[in-house]
């Protein structure tokens, strides 16, 4: 039996969680032979080494693809795009792929897209059709445009990627693999971890036993020069909730220096006594603290999807997830520090939330593989304009 070869390529630390139960059901087909580049973000200390998580997690590295240029401003981000373009072309000459898999839409992610399509290798692409703010919303609509399959994770998505001209026998309602994880996690979700002890981080050792917030804000591509500025009103909001908080490091697009900035400035001239900082954490172990959470709070996407299947009440502050399809779980407000308690505090009351199925509902990885291993791989594109 002649196998394709899938190349997914992962160049941080959330794509992993948004491609594992693919990359499982990939691996576990005899028709398919994965093959696993790792890059960018992911392979750095400073952003939690994730790559050592997808090794702990028995699936073999092909290639790693070192590509970041630190700055945490625009030029380096824009630098690191091309380098990575560069480093992957001279991977997927050497793997030689039948077709690659790219996530969602960071800027690795249309490098990845745009040396695979000038290679004529065909693109699969997860997560497309989605709206949001900031630069996101641009990458994952040019990542849709260079992309010849497309694994959305709803109908409206799918809606708007047919919309955008591409050949609607192209287009796959599959749901989103981190819901698959949310779903897992669910047969076993107590916290039966001590994550103190098992992944470290700064700060003191908190008692969770009473309630606990988790905080994950990253910087707002266009709005990177106040990223220091919207961090501090987050970190005096979370601080004044009266509950411990456990602080997830911020990401390495422009801003990023500011946020750390902010963060490092509030823990070292106030002292609070209820944070824990961490860096990274396996997906299930991270799910199941997501899910011990009186809430979350920042602007991660985690807290539009993966918040929404767990019912876990979130907190989004800003811009970076405008436009985004919201579960009852999401409560918007600005950056300012009353408008980000009292969110807090209303979701506190508020409690859990149902279930919301709206980014899938746990069987997107074995979908995503059955489509790779059956599906026209070089379907004739057709006008759909």
């Amino acid at each position: 039996m002649s196998q394709r070869k899938v190349c997914v390529v992962i160049t941080a630390r959330p794509s992993y969680s948004r491609i594992k139960t693919a990359m499982r059901a990939i691996r576990d087909r005899q028709d398919l032979d994965l093959q696993l580049v790792v890059a960018g973000s992911a392979l750095l200390e400073r952003y939690g080494t994730a790559v050592r998580t997808i090794e702990n997690d028995g699936f073999e590295v092909s290639a790693r693809v070192p590509m970041v240029l630190e700055g945490g401003d625009l030029v380096s981000m824009a630098k690191t795009t091309g380098l990575g373009l560069l480093e992957l072309a001279t991977v997927f000459g050497n793997l030689r792929p039948d077709v690659i898999v790219t996530v969602a839409d960071r800027f690795e992610t249309i490098a990845t897209a745009i040396a695979a399509a000038y290679m004529n290798i065909p693109v699969a692409h997860v997560q497309g059709g989605e709206v949001t703010g900031s630069i996101d919303e641009k990458v994952r609509h040019a990542v849709t445009k260079l992309a010849d399959l497309h694994f959305v994770a709803s109908e409206r998505a799918a809606a708007r990627v047919v919309r955008m001209g591409e050949d609607p026998a192209t287009v796959f309602t599959t749901g989103c693999p981190s819901i698959d994880l949310a779903a897992e996690m669910l047969c076993r979700p107590n916290l039966d971890f001590d994550p103190f002890e098992r992944y470290g981080g700064v700060g003191q050792r908190l008692d969770l036993s009473e309630g606990y917030l988790v905080v994950m804000q990253h910087p707002v591509t266009t709005e990177y020069e106040l990223a220091r500025q919207q961090v501090t009103e987050t970190l005096h909001a979370a601080d004044a909730a009266g509950l411990p908080v456990l602080w997830f490091w911020p990401n390495m697009d422009a801003g990023t220096d500011g946020t750390s900035n902010g963060i490092r400035a509030y823990r070292e001239q106030l002292r609070p006594s209820r944070f824990h900082f961490f860096k990274n954490m396996a997906p299930e172990d991270f799910l199941r603290l997501i899910y011990g959470a009186r809430c979350l709070v920042g602007n991660s996407s985690v807290g539009v999807r993966e918040c929404a299947y767990l019912g876990v009440p979130a907190v989004n502050i800003g811009s970076r997830q405008t436009g985004r399809d919201r579960g009852a779980n999401l409560l918007d407000v600005e950056h300012n520090r009353g408008e980000i308690l009292s969110g807090i505090q209303r979701h506190l009351s508020n409690g859990r939330y149902p279930t919301d199925t709206l980014y899938g509902d746990g069987r997107a990885g074995p979908r995503i593989a059955e489509l790779l291993a059956e599906v026209p791989l070089r379907i004739e594109k057709r006008l759909c304009y």
